[in-house]
């Protein structure tokens, strides 16, 4: 399984819950490592520089991730929010954020990975809280189990990324049509 990070949800609290890829299925953990889990906050542009992290920074963040997951998925199915995942996700986000400063070479951004996870905790405060709710949407790649920011036009987005699930459905889709199509006559 592909070990790089993947930013294609349209928020940062998306993409968190994200790194729990083929939940339905062959789960496939992405935060294995404190490592791992420092260059998520890395990659996801949250922070510049982070603190190196402990095997409690991991444990942390991954309940918080299922908490997270777990609220998108009640708002998106229109149910009530699990109260276990609410008091998990508000307590994080009632921690301190990371702290943007301002550097002779413009913003800076340094953190501990507490401080990090405070900040996703927050914004799936400001995204479960705010006027996209109604854009959240799950990929249509029944292996795939990430949710999205469906912001196309007529919101018609099937998938979390056409280079993750869109182009492998569309592939198959194409493969089986040339399979059942009837030859044409030999003339």
């Amino acid at each position: 399984m592909n070990l790089d990070h993947v930013f294609v949800c349209g928020h940062p609290a998306l993409d968190f819950a994200a790194t729990l890829r083929a939940r339905r299925s062959t789960r496939f953990e992405m935060f294995v490592t404190p490592e791992r889990l420092n260059a998520w906050y890395l990659e996801s542009g949250l922070v510049d520089t982070i603190t190196p992290g402990k095997e409690d920074d991991v444990r942390e963040a991954i309940t918080v991730r299922e908490a997270v997951y777990r609220l998108v998925t009640d708002r998106r199915l229109g149910e009530e929010f699990d109260r276990e995942a609410l008091a998990v996700v508000n307590a994080a986000a009632r921690k301190a954020p990371v702290t943007p400063q301002l550097a002779p070479k413009g913003r800076q951004t340094d953190a501990t990975p507490a401080q990090t996870l405070a900040t996703v905790a927050r914004q799936a405060v400001e995204l479960l809280g705010g006027p996209d709710v109604p854009l959240i949407k799950e990929c249509g790649n029944p292996e795939c189990t990430r949710v999205y920011i469906d912001r196309s036009r007529g919101m018609r987005r099937q998938w979390c990324g056409m280079e993750s699930c869109g182009n492998k459905f569309k592939a198959a889709a194409y493969r089986s049509r040339k399979k059942t199509a009837p030859s044409a006559p030999a003339s």
